[in-house]
């Protein structure tokens, strides 16, 4: 895909993504692999109203090229690209509401607060989505937290603020945000209810079967 597409399909899918509900106002960011640096929305920007041309535009060492001001969060993308190396193609941070809903309970488990309902989730967002300790939003002292998270997982949850998912691809990243957030409503709707969750068998079958 040449950058021109990169961008389009960047706005696009970024767009399909506040049309739903899965971020508000400046919420959310977004950023893809180039193969010399990375695309990322800009600050303070809507991901319903990107333009492709205004895109922030990175060096392989993050720093800033062109176009805006990066998003603020630009670490958090950073934390997965350097922890998952070459797999990670995109990452996408959202605050889509039952991800964070789950993000809030007092009682959500550190290692894996979405349990494995669905083969789905797992196929996209893999074995485990652990939560990550609370930051104020924009503070670098998350990344640290983020990256050894990162190393066994290719999504999760911000303690009081949302997911964070990465993919091989920007469409892949894209689609495992959206499952994740559908695990995170099935979660809660489920709550308090006996259920039938994947076995670590089923789920070992699937991670072998689906990589």
């Amino acid at each position: 895909m040449t950058e021109p597409e990169l961008r389009a399909l960047l706005c696009e899918l970024a767009a399909s993504l506040f049309a739903r509900g899965f971020s508000v106002g400046s919420a959310g960011n977004i950023s893809a692999r180039l193969p010399d640096g990375f695309l990322m929305t800009p600050t303070n920007s809507c991901l319903g109203r990107l333009d492709p041309a205004r895109l922030s535009r990175l060096g392989a060492d993050f720093a800033h090229l062109s176009g805006d001001r990066p998003s603020k969060e630009v670490f958090m993308h950073r934390a997965f690209y350097q922890a998952r190396g070459p797999a990670c193609g995109a990452v996408v941070h959202l605050h889509s509401t039952h991800a964070t809903a789950i993000a809030c309970l007092a009682d959500a488990g550190p290692q894996s607060p979405i349990p494995p309902l669905t083969p789905y989730f797992v196929m996209r967002a893999g074995r485990t989505v652990p939560l990550v300790p609370y930051y104020r939003p924009g503070d670098a002292a998350m990344e640290p937290a983020i990256a050894e998270a990162a190393r066994g997982a290719k999504a999760v949850l911000l303690a009081n603020h949302g997911p964070v998912v990465c993919g091989a691809s920007l469409a892949d990243a894209v689609y495992a945000a959206e499952e994740l957030e559908e695990a995170a409503r099935l979660a809660l709707l489920l709550r308090g209810v006996p259920t039938r969750t994947l076995t670590p068998a089923q789920i070992d079958d699937l991670l072998q079967t689906f990589g």
